[in-house]
């Protein structure tokens, strides 16, 4: 109910029929916590998805002393045209009002988005990739974040295209750096503009003092430290700028003596650039890419590591640079801030959902006794599939048998295109419910930064 305190912000609601008792009883718990009065409209409108700002503007009542005007997030078309009629400000609230808690606790993140870390992005196999790919892949990487393109050599052998491979790169309007340790094939990169070698230990830093740019010393043995600091005070007495990379291990091969290799080498070198070859974790073990360069993304952002390279070869990781980028901006928020990382960069949370909403069986049942059209609604939670419309209530986990049962029902009007539009839409509810995503019919599930617009089916109707 509204409060009484004369001060409180009065914000009036427009809703359908249908979602009325929900907005009510969502309203009734937050207008005291959050601290405003409400009102509410119900407009003669089954479903307020269907709603259009026309529509909605030749029929608001909005009562004296109401500051705002809160429409369904569905409402399609002009708010000017509401806000016109309504003479306060009109905002779309969320597509689901079980989401309006949050949306009245959203607060703008300030300054997120910053970052200090660079993202070297490895093109693997360059000699073998026509310079048509070439330059596609390292326009693709860049579109994704990627601040430098590292061309990638093989080992064992001199590449006499790298030159030119460099210098289209460079034309295309790329940063490059030189993935190799033969001289002959850095000097002919950095010849061409490339701009930082990888990598430089005890067998080729003699050659660094002429190459006349940054280079990035590694140890001579990889699973030590063994070599690194006699490279580091030679190319620091030549003048040759530099960063340290004292290359992580994959799970299994020293993977924790190695992050405490970083640490030994930030404690014995504080100033000095850092960087870290994240691949060997990402492209080397069996999951997910993106929860693994969050967390070594968060490591350099407190350790002070502030360049990383990436690939993207092996399919589970085949957006690792986007991945980085939305990463250095969220460690660089939460070290920066001293603030968890959590409920700020919503599009790296992509297998499952941050939360759920579900409707309970209650309020399931009393939808179903006021629908009163034939059209289908489906519904995903507590482990089952629900089929509502006029005075039925479906329930299982099979959606074969549901459709067997919606068909024998006589109910839904199973023309061939709407018993494929029911089988898509289970589909997506089954991969939701076996996840553990929020679905809404008629919406695309939530992927993250992976997500893909869908064209609501309600989009194809004709509006009111």
């Amino acid at each position: 109910m509204p409060r009484d305190d004369v001060t409180a912000e009065k914000i009036h609601f427009v809703t359908g029929r249908l979602a009325e008792h929900s907005l009510r009883n969502v309203l009734a718990e937050l207008a005291p916590r959050a601290g405003f009065d409400y009102t509410i409209e119900v407009l003669g409108i089954t479903v307020a998805a269907l709603l259009t700002c026309p529509w909605v503007a030749r029929r608001l009542h909005v009562p004296a002393g109401a500051s705002r005007v809160v429409l369904p997030g569905y409402c399609s078309g002009d708010l000017a045209v509401v806000a016109q009629a309504a003479g306060v400000p009109v905002e779309r609230g969320p597509k689901d009002l079980r989401e309006l808690p949050q949306w009245f606790g959203r607060q703008p993140v300030a300054d997120y988005g910053e970052y200090s870390i660079e993202i070297l992005a490895e093109i693997n196999h360059a000699p073998q990739l026509r310079r048509e790919e070439l330059l596609q892949q390292a326009a693709e990487l860049a579109a994704a974040g990627a601040d430098m393109i590292d061309v990638g050599c093989n080992p064992g052998t001199t590449w006499s295209g790298v030159g030119e491979a460099v210098k289209a790169l460079r034309d295309a309007g790329h940063r490059v750096s030189i993935d190799s340790m033969n001289p002959d094939e850095i000097a002919a990169a950095v010849k061409a503009g490339a701009e930082l070698v990888l990598s430089v230990n005890g067998t080729n830093r003699e050659f660094a003092r002429d190459w006349a740019c940054e280079v990035v010393v590694v140890p001579d043995v990889p699973q030590t430290l063994a070599g690194l600091d006699e490279t580091v005070e030679l190319l620091a007495a030549s003048g040759v700028p530099l960063r340290i990379d004292p290359v992580i291990e994959p799970i299994g091969f020293g993977f924790a003596r190695s992050l405490g290799r970083y640490l030994a080498v930030r404690d014995r070198y504080p100033d000095a650039e850092m960087m870290m070859g994240v691949g060997n974790l990402t492209e080397l073990t069996d999951a997910d890419s993106a929860a693994v360069n969050v967390v070594l993304l968060g490591f350099c952002q407190e350790v002070g590591i502030r360049s990383v390279l990436t690939t993207q070869v092996i399919n589970w990781a085949r957006t690792s640079v986007r991945e980085c980028d939305l990463a250095r901006r969220l460690a660089h928020y939460a070290v920066t801030h001293r603030s968890l990382p959590k409920h700020v960069e919503p599009r790296l949370v992509m297998l499952r959902d941050p939360q759920l909403l579900p409707y309970g069986d209650g309020e399931l049942e009393r939808l179903g006794e006021r629908i009163k059209d034939q059209n289908v609604r489906i519904f995903a939670e507590a482990g089952a599939l629900h089929v509502l419309a006029a005075g039925l209530h479906l329930a299982g986990d099979d959606p074969f048998v549901l459709f067997d049962e919606l068909r024998a029902s006589g109910r839904g009007h199973l023309d061939l295109g709407h018993a494929f539009y029911l089988g898509y839409e289970m589909a997506k509810a089954v991969t939701a419910r076996t996840l553990g995503k929020q679905y809404r019919q008629d919406e695309a599930l939530a992927w993250g930064f992976l997500t893909q617009p869908e064209q609501s089916h309600r989009g194809r109707k004709r509006n009111p």
